[in-house]
């Protein structure tokens, strides 16, 4: 049985500790976007696709720090893993690289989400999240769900060098939620904050079709932030 996850002191992250990340749909303006602030952090990145093609073009875009591989290689690659892909591909991206993810600290950061004339809506999962369905395609890896409301527009944007923004992290091993949080606070501006197990992950992927409803209303790229913490 993992740890008890639990409160969490304020970070001090160094790159070295996290070894290369991988992004598994790296290609998609998520995945792109945290690829682009991990390695301007300073970690080596590899940024995966369904096309290799792609994803080295895409990594050549990213610059100095980047590498592009198809998405076998970008998992046998990474020490800690970002999942990206569109919620369609999520059960079959993760059956087929279960062995390469295996031990590793597995970042799950999909909304499933559907869309209509009325706008975003969150979609029924069996297994209660896309992180739960990633725990149980998963066995053998650590899955944390963490990512879910930061803004793909604010992080491809150079312009913008801090990001208002505190991350939601949730998972049943504290040493990985503790790792994630970490990975977070490399981010200007980014703060991960401890929401509960990873059974709760449900109510904080829906959440992001809110988010689109205040973003769509304002014109805005809204984010979180927890007070009193």
């Amino acid at each position: 049985m993992h740890p008890q996850p639990g409160s969490h002191p304020a970070p001090s992250p160094t790159p070295q500790r996290f070894g290369t990340l991988a992004v598994l749909g790296g290609t998609g303006p998520q995945g792109r976007g945290l690829a682009r602030r991990l390695a301007g952090a300073g970690l080596p990145v590899v940024v995966g696709s369904r096309e290799e093609e792609r994803a080295i073009r895409v990594a050549a875009e990213l610059g100095v720090g980047v590498r592009g591989m198809a998405n076998a290689g970008c998992a046998a690659a990474g020490d800690v893993v970002i999942v990206a892909v569109p919620y369609a591909g999520h059960t079959d991206v993760l059956r087929d690289l279960a062995a390469a993810l295996a031990g590793k600290v597995v970042i799950d950061c999909v909304n499933p989400l559907g869309f209509d004339s009325q706008g975003a809506f969150a979609l029924d999962v069996p297994e209660g999240s896309a992180a739960q369905q990633a725990a149980a395609l998963l066995p053998d890896a650590r899955v944390v769900a963490a990512f879910h409301h930061v803004s793909a527009v604010l992080l491809e944007d150079p312009a913008v060098r801090t990001l208002d923004t505190d991350v939601l992290v949730l998972g049943d091993d504290r040493e990985a939620t503790d790792l994630v949080q970490d990975l977070v606070g490399l981010i200007p501006g980014m703060r991960g904050i401890y929401a509960g197990r990873l059974r709760n992950a449900r109510q904080v992927e829906a959440m992001t079709a809110n988010l689109i409803a205040v973003n769509r209303r304002y014109r805005v790229h809204a984010g979180l932030r927890v007070t009193d913490v």
